[in-house]
């Protein structure tokens, strides 16, 4: 079985209240319960009928759910961190998108799209080149052997409590918050 995982350090974060970042640790906690529930399910469920079909299909909803958001609050610390900008990593973003600056514009941008989902920062792992990409909904838009460096929730229940549509200035908040050693490492496990 699954256990969440407690993300209470981040209680006191600038830009998110304490309320928000409490309803966000409780809907992670309904995917991790639901997991369970639904491996559960399976050890009993008949082979090839359709209530076995339909969790199938739903289980990659709810383990996506469950470790996307544990990437997300696993790569936030209270207060933010400094991205080295002689780290491998920071070269590499270099490298592939011509400038952190012009990175993290794009990264940026795609949490800023209209829509409900998750930016994230994956490295391919047979070409090892960094891309941003929208994952919609948490099992739709995942490349295919990429390792996922960095997540932004950028789900309305990440943000409109404490902005109301004001998705940029959460951006700028979840910005000011990244661990960019969490990154680092993620990006350097993989190498």
């Amino acid at each position: 079985m699954y256990e969440a995982k407690n993300f209470e350090q981040l209680l006191g974060t600038d830009g998110f209240s304490d309320v928000l970042l409490r309803n966000h640790f409780t809907l992670y906690e309904g995917y991790v319960s639901n997991t369970n529930k639904i491996h559960e399910f399976l050890k009993t469920a008949e082979v090839g009928t359709p209530p076995y079909n339909e969790l199938k299909r739903r289980f990659g909803w709810e383990w996506n759910g469950m470790r996307l958001h544990e990437l997300y609050f696993g790569n936030m610390i209270k207060g933010g961190s400094d991205l080295d900008k002689k780290s491998f990593f920071a070269k590499k973003l270099e490298e592939d998108f011509g400038s952190v600056e012009n990175w993290e514009k794009d990264f940026r941008a795609i949490g800023a799209m209209r829509g409900i989902g998750w930016a994230v920062l994956v490295r391919d792992n047979e070409s090892k080149r960094l891309i941003n990409v929208w994952v919609n909904e948490h099992d739709g838009g995942h490349l295919a052997e990429a390792t996922i460096l960095l997540v932004m929730d950028v789900f309305e229940h990440a943000f409109a409590l404490d902005y109301g549509i004001k998705r940029a200035d959460y951006i700028n908040s979840f910005w000011n918050a990244i661990d960019w050693q969490v990154v680092s490492a993620r990006f350097l496990a993989g190498k």
